[in-house]
């Protein structure tokens, strides 16, 4: 699957600090699930990514990582 987020299965993410969504349709049967697709460029350049039901999910779940992140440098 290409994205404008993806080519070739690679992030276009590329800059430090850096994050890009896109929300897609995913179908399991008769049911239908909007998903948004998350990623974010850490100031290192470490790339984290997730899929969440919103927007607000993926941020968050992105704070405990950078949070979880930076603890282990220190």
């Amino acid at each position: 699957m290409s994205t404008q987020m993806n080519i070739n299965g690679l992030s276009t993410c590329r800059a430090a600090g850096m994050e890009q969504y896109e929300s897609f349709q995913l179908r399991l049967g008769r049911r239908t699930r909007n998903l948004i697709q998350y990623d974010y460029r850490h100031t290192d350049g470490e790339l984290f990514s997730c899929v969440k039901p919103t927007l607000a999910a993926c941020r968050a779940e992105r704070d405990r990582w950078i949070a979880r992140h930076t603890g282990n440098k220190k």
